[in-house]
Parts: C-alpha cells; structure tokens; sequence
C-alpha cells in the first residue's frame, strides 16, 4: 500500500501505485494519479487532472496541476502528464494546458528540474532535459531532448528550443534556438555550441564535424536563413554517419514560427 503520512490531505478517488510515498501536509486532489516508486515530500500540493509516472522524486513545495496562469482558461478538464524517473525540486510550478492548444502540458522522463522552475500551461519538454535554478518557460514552449536551461532563463511564449540546445544563466530568449546551439543574454544571441554535451553523449567526430559545419552554415557564412537551409541539408552527403542530425535541424528550422537565434 501507499506510505501516506496522517497530516497528508490525500482525496479517495486519487489514484496512487502501492509504493507511493507522500510526505506530511501535502495534499493531493481527487483526478491525480501518480505511479509505482514515486515520491512525494512535505508540504506539496499536486491539483487539476494530473498523471505522474513510475520512480519520480518531488520534494518539498512542489505545485503541480495547479490552473494556468490565462485569463482564457474556464476550468476545462485539461491536463498535465509527468513521464518516469524526473527530479522535481523546491517550488517548481507546473501547470495544466489549456484548449486553445492540445490541453496538455507534458514533462517527458529523466528531466533534472531544479528549484522555482515555472512550466506554463500547454508547455512540451522532452527527456534529459536540465533546467537550472528559476528558469521558467511562459505558455506553449516546446524543449527538445537534452537540453539545458540556466539559472534564471526566461521564455517567451510559443518560443521552441531544439535539442542539445543550452542557455546562459539570465538568458531572455524570444525567438527558437536550433538544436546544439549556446545562446547568451537579453536578448539571446548564439553565442556557439555544446560540443562538450555532444561528446559526453557519445557523439563520433564525424557527427561533430557535422555539427559544426550546421553552426557554420547558421552564424559564419553570412548566408540568408533559406541558403543556410540548402547548404545544412546538403551535409547528409559528406556525413553520412550524421544523416539524423542534419535532419534534426533541417526540421526545426522548417518548424520554426518565430525566427531563430542568430
């Protein structure tokens, strides 16, 4: 059975897996499920129509499910979905979606989401993410796999980060950032590339020359958006080896609605 403390307001129609552990005062409402090997600390409060998946640690002050933060929202049904094995720290803030997208703010698995992170409704973060300290992403933010937000980062709505991507501590971002890419400041600016996250994550050198190639194409050449497009997408030749990565950016700069970093 769930280890549920006796000062947890804890609803009856809450779903929790067998070994769920909740810690004291935190309450939990009557449309939460929340599976197998999670844990749950003190003080949390966990609302709206959320699932959590298998082997999460949320600690301490935690809000999740919570209504988003638009004036639009009419106390719809909407959602939040948590993956497996996430870390959720101090006084994160996660909120439902809304119907004027898909309704669902989802976390993938394996995220590291450190102290005050906000994640605004309909928000889509991938797995391995890293966000530091106070990085928030305002409504309809999409974050690709691995990537990595500084303390203090702050998003503008609808904005997308690709994979690999990384920020600055007090980055303002307010166009997409491709996948690989570093940006600083307020406003970002691309500022290189995270080679050394490339290479921890078993990238060949061939993909790296790949990878650097993609940057050149973007930032070196002084190329408009459309030539850099051909010249990146004609790389799958010379590097066969990084065909998924040259379509991993071929697509998000084919995505982007924004504009992108430059």
């Amino acid at each position: 059975m769930a280890r549920i403390h006796s000062t947890a307001v804890v609803d009856p129609q809450a779903q929790l897996g067998s070994d769920v552990s909740v810690g004291p005062y935190t309450v939990i409402g009557p449309h939460v499920r929340i599976d197998e090997g999670t844990t749950v600390g003190p003080h949390c409060v966990i609302e709206g129509h959320t699932t959590i998946g298998r082997d999460n640690r949320i600690y301490q002050f935690a809000s999740l499910g919570g209504n988003p933060q638009d004036k639009k929202y009419d106390n719809e049904p909407t959602q939040l979905i948590i993956g497996d094995r996430n870390t959720i720290r101090e006084f994160t803030t996660f909120n439902v979606g809304t119907t004027q997208d898909e309704g669902i703010t989802r976390l993938g698995n394996d995220n590291w989401m450190m102290a005050y992170v906000h994640l605004a409704h309909d928000c889509q973060v991938g797995n391995h993410t890293i966000f530091a300290n106070n990085a928030h992403l305002a409504g309809h933010v999409h974050v690709g796999d691995w990537a990595i937000l500084g303390g203090f980062t702050c998003v503008h709505q609808f904005v997308k980060i690709g994979a690999h991507a990384m920020t600055s501590m007090a980055t303002a971002l307010g166009q997409d950032l491709p996948p690989y890419v570093m940006a600083q400041g307020n406003m970002a600016e691309a500022r290189g590339l995270n080679l050394e996250g490339l290479r921890r994550r078993g990238y060949s050198a061939e993909r790296l020359k790949a990878v650097k190639e993609m940057h050149r194409a973007l930032y070196r050449l002084d190329l408009t958006l459309e030539a850099a497009k051909m010249r990146i997408s004609s790389l799958v030749h010379t590097y066969p080896e990084a065909a998924a990565d040259v379509a991993l950016m071929t697509g998000f700069l084919e995505q982007s609605t924004r504009g992108i970093v430059r």
